[in-house]
């Protein structure tokens, strides 16, 4: 009889659907597509609601797609500890779950395996701490850290089983990109128009970027999934009454305001665009996997410390691209995320210039990462810790 692994994964929403977002992805990959028993702990069923929209704010308890959604409450249920519990972003678990943790191992029980789940980085000194163990200052147990990375030597990026499958489907199929831009009310755009996505965070320099779109020789066409900067977009048009649904012209420039896009419909945005602007961590990822050229905008710190994260990330990204593309690529993510007062309109028309090169270099970097699963490392490394359990208690 094969016994079902069982895992507990706990969240909290910061800042809006970023860390909910990738808790979400990685619940469902594990539940449906590795057969764990998966338990989601959230404390906001109201944002987790945007992503799941068939999820009953009012329940503390129910199943959506595979996954047991549990509602995170204080007082904290008196439940049996998972096998697998992963702590995401340093959420801190609740004392009582800790306690429970404990009776368990005390009592002879099968320990389980608890993993902090870290923030995304290509810092190089994840590659160091990935794995490491931080055993509990009282308590007989052992929290270990897991972090997400570019490389070998980290856990990866999540990654559907069927992702890259669907992508090449869909960017192959005029009928399936015709389908989709039918579902967000445009006619399929001109084969001569620039498509851009842009989702991004509020300090981005838009007014600039709108008026160099404005004037650009070719035709282009943003879509913006309803978010932080649709009032700046709005005020950018002198619309008085912001909404999804909304559209703007001038000049050269077509903008559409989306409704809030779920993760699915986002993917097919993503892999519909020429270039795509991201922010935070998911969506980075997504556009990653979209293999077109993108921009990213770092969350920013207040200690400054996403400046090395940013550099970090564009060190390895551009790693094997000529020189120019990669001064072009560096120039204008550093405008956006406000690094630099670099023009513009120069920066655009440089990372314009090399768009083909950064189109097949985005093929090429989403077959390297695909090579390193993070749900197939997480897995293995619960399989490692367990053995190596094992083999202690034997001695």
């Amino acid at each position: 009889m094969v016994t079902l692994v069982r895992c507990d994964l706990f969240c909290r929403v910061i800042d809006n659907y970023g860390d909910i977002g990738v808790c979400w992805r990685l619940a469902r990959q594990l539940a449906n597509e590795h057969g764990l028993l998966v338990r989601l702990w959230i404390d906001d069923l109201n944002s987790f609601a945007k992503l799941c929209p068939e999820v009953d704010v009012t329940l503390e308890k129910q199943h959506r797609r595979g996954v047991e959604i549990r509602r995170w409450q204080t007082p904290f249920p008196d439940v049996q500890p998972a096998d697998l519990v992963i702590e995401a972003f340093a959420c801190q678990l609740p004392e009582s779950y800790i306690a429970a943790m404990t009776r368990m191992s005390a009592q002879g029980d099968t320990k389980a395996v608890w993993v902090n789940l870290e923030y995304l980085s290509a810092e190089d000194w994840v590659q160091g701490c990935h794995g490491l163990p931080s055993p509990h200052p009282e308590l007989a147990l052992t929290k270990y850290f897991f972090f997400p990375g570019f490389t070998r030597q980290t856990g990866g990026l999540l990654l559907e089983r069927d992702l890259l499958a669907r992508r090449d489907a869909f960017q192959n199929d005029i009928a399936q990109q015709r389908m989709f831009w039918q579902t967000v009310g445009i006619d399929m755009p001109a084969a001569a128009t620039l498509k851009v996505s842009l989702f991004s965070y509020t300090h981005v320099p838009l007014d600039g970027l709108l008026d160099v779109w404005m004037n650009s020789p070719q035709a282009v066409l943003c879509m913006v999934p309803e978010g932080l900067i649709v009032p700046q977009i709005s005020r950018y048009f002198a619309d008085s009454a912001p909404q999804a649904g909304n559209h703007y012209a001038r000049g050269n420039l077509h903008v559409h305001i989306l409704p809030f896009v779920e993760q699915e419909q986002y993917d097919l945005l993503l892999w519909a665009c020429d270039i795509n602007f991201v922010r935070g961590e998911d969506s980075c990822v997504r556009a990653q996997w979209a293999a077109r050229p993108f921009i990213w905008q770092i969350y920013p710190q207040h200690d400054g410390a996403h400046w090395q994260k940013l550099q970090a990330f564009m060190d390895i990204y551009t790693a094997r691209l000529a020189p120019s593309a990669s001064r072009a690529v560096q120039a204008l993510w550093q405008v956006l995320n406000g690094a630099t007062k670099v023009e513009i309109a120069q920066a655009w028309a440089n990372f314009i210039a090399v768009q083909v090169e950064l189109k097949q270099h985005g093929n090429m970097w989403a077959r390297q990462l695909a090579e390193n699963n993070l749900a197939l490392n997480l897995l293995d490394f619960y399989r490692k810790v367990g053995r190596i359990r094992a083999s202690k208690n034997e001695e």
